[in-house]
């Protein structure tokens, strides 16, 4: 991302910390990635779990985009941000029954279901709407991801999605639940995935699957393939675009889809990841041992990743121009884990310097508590600024 002077000055005047959207940022993403996936005739759903914000939904629905949902409050919010029903898919191990039945009411896209006991339920909740709900089954193909494992979510031994031993006799099941109908193939095999040849695997994997049920007379209007393209969280000033034209290519030339099958993804971080950034304050600068420490007004609160999956992002200083210095980037909250980056080369950091965590578009505001009882960060966009 790149501060404008101009931005940067009223910055200076505002109490921090606080989330910055840069929404022209976004549209152009969004607009290559209508582009790239539309050469392929592929449909796309923005995963509401990486940002939720309604003026980033509005635009991304502006573009014709479905969403993918993972509660029935973000169905709520898809719906109230001009996302059709029918563009709207709902995914999640846990589905409440009122949860449930609210995606049910609104006859949205699809449901797509976790487990064999999901489906018997949703089949009693949808005949008591006396309505038949579009479903897909989220198989698990025990395929390794090779990101975090706390965000892998294709291993056998995770809790998402249905083992194909489950699935052998799915005509059989299928037949005692008269008011579903089963429209799609659905997966999801974890997020941050920067290695495109996992998706190459994925493609060939679900091509194998679909010709399975095939060979048993099941069919799928829609194969559903999940999301999980990694951005550059490492150099987000040179990389700001996710690589679309190689991950959709790898499908393309892989994925062995049915006459008439459609293609749908979920994409959430590498849409509006790039477009983010946290600004904070330095509060003080302190000497460790050896460690020299910039204690920061933002920390786990506003921003949990490094503390949860010692995730790494970009620190800027938007206010010096100085020699180079090494600090550990730490907030104000009373754990050890609250830390921003540690090791972060910067030019010397002075208190009040303003500092910019890069790639804070997706699991940053959505993911913040109120912890120690502190104040809730605002969101600032780009189009408030003159």
């Amino acid at each position: 991302m790149i501060f404008r002077q101009k931005v940067v000055s009223q910055f200076k005047s505002m109490n921090t910390p606080f989330y910055y959207y840069d929404l022209e940022m976004l549209e152009q993403n969004l607009a290559t990635l209508q582009k790239i996936s539309g050469q392929y005739g592929y449909h796309i759903h923005y995963a509401l779990k990486a940002n939720a914000n309604p003026p980033i939904l509005e635009l991304v629905s502006k573009y014709g985009f479905g969403a993918d949902c993972v509660s029935g409050n973000e169905i709520k919010r898809a719906l109230d941000s001009h996302f059709p029903a029918e563009k709207i898919v709902f995914a999640g191990v846990g589905k409440t029954d009122r949860e449930l039945t609210f995606a049910i009411k609104n006859q949205i896209q699809c449901i797509n279901c976790e487990s064999l006991v999901e489906l018997e339920v949703v089949n009693k909740l949808a005949q008591k709407e006396g309505i038949q709900a579009r479903v897909a089954i989220r198989i698990n193909p025990d395929l390794e991801a090779n990101t975090h494992h706390y965000i892998t979510t294709g291993k056998k031994d995770n809790k998402f999605g249905i083992n194909l031993t489950e699935l052998e006799n799915l005509d059989k099941i299928l037949t005692r639940y008269k008011h579903l109908k089963l429209i799609g193939l659905h997966t999801h095999i974890g997020s941050q995935i920067s290695d495109l040849r996992v998706f190459r695997h994925l493609a060939e994997r679900i091509s194998e699957i679909v010709d399975r049920f095939s060979q048993q007379g099941i069919s799928f209007s829609h194969l559903n393939l999940g999301g999980g393209l990694g951005i550059d969280y490492e150099n987000p000033e040179q990389n700001s675009m996710p690589d679309y034209q190689n991950y959709f290519r790898i499908y393309h030339e892989t994925l062995k889809p049915k006459t008439g099958q459609q293609i749908h993804f979920e994409l959430g971080r590498a849409i509006v990841a790039p477009c983010g950034s946290l600004i904070s304050r330095v509060l003080y600068i302190k000497k460790g041992f050896e460690t020299e420490f910039a204690i920061v007004d933002a920390g786990m609160t506003e921003l949990i990743r490094p503390a949860l999956y010692n995730a790494y992002h970009k620190i800027i200083n938007l206010s010096s121009t100085g020699p180079l210095h090494k600090y550990d980037v730490v907030g104000p909250v009373c754990e050890s884990s609250d830390f921003l980056g540690k090791n972060v080369i910067l030019p010397e950091t002075r208190r009040h310097d303003l500092l910019a965590i890069l790639s804070a578009g997706a699991y940053a505001e959505v993911m913040a508590s109120r912890y120690n009882l502190r104040d809730p960060a605002p969101a600032v966009y780009s189009r408030d600024l003159t």
